[in-house]
This record gives structure tokens, C-alpha cells and sequence, in this order.
């Protein structure tokens, strides 16, 4: 199952670097520490940022905010917002990551 995750990730993060890059916004494909696979975008200061996939929440994501998210369900959606934020430039500061822990989500259900 994790092989399948994996690879799809890998799928979808590249279909959206490939995007990207059509987009004149440099994406290169990398693994985190981790090993989760990733894409490091750069923005119009240079900056990078690292995509990542959040299987559970169909999410590509780039750091803990709010708006450092995007359904990964439609690329082209995903895609635009994306090109978006690169070109405004990312958010000062270091990258968050997204903290989900679904085992305490569940676990507060379970009463």
C-alpha cells in the first residue's frame, strides 16, 4: 500500500512540476528527509519552496497556512494557484509543514 502512495505522489507532483514549468516557474523533483517525494518551486525572489502531496485531504501543500494549500483533485486549479503564489512570492519566514495527526482526530470520535 505505502508503494502505491509513494508512486502516486511521485505522479502527481510531477504532472505538476511539468506544469509548472510550462509556466516559466522552476520545479525540480526531490525527496524530503523523510523520504517523502516533493517538488522544490522556486519564486520571482529566488525563493524555495518545497510541494508536497497530502494523500489523506487530497491536498498539494507548501508550508501550515491556510492558503499555502491546494486541492490536488484538479491540477489545472492546482496548478494556477500555485503560479500564483510563486509569482507573488513566498511568505517570509521558515517553511511550515503540515502536522495532521489523523490518529488523534480519531481518537477524539472514540468515546
Amino acid at each position: 500500500m505505502r508503494e502505491q502512495q509513494y508512486a502516486y505522489a511521485k505522479r502527481v507532483l510531477t504532472a505538476l512540476g511539468d506544469q509548472l514549468t510550462k509556466r516559466q516557474i522552476p520545479a525540480a523533483p526531490v525527496v524530503a528527509e523523510d523520504g517523502r517525494p516533493g517538488l522544490d518551486v522556486t519564486d520571482g525572489g529566488l525563493r524555495v519552496r518545497r510541494v508536497f502531496v497530502h494523500l489523506a485531504f487530497c491536498w498539494f501543500y507548501w508550508g501550515d497556512q491556510g492558503d499555502e494549500r491546494v486541492t490536488c483533485l484538479r491540477l489545472e486549479v492546482a496548478v494556477e494557484r500555485i503560479v500564483q503564489a510563486a509569482r507573488k512570492g513566498w511568505r517570509e519566514g521558515e517553511q511550515g509543514d503540515l502536522g495532521i495527526d489523523l490518529r488523534r482526530i480519531a481518537d477524539a470520535y472514540r468515546t
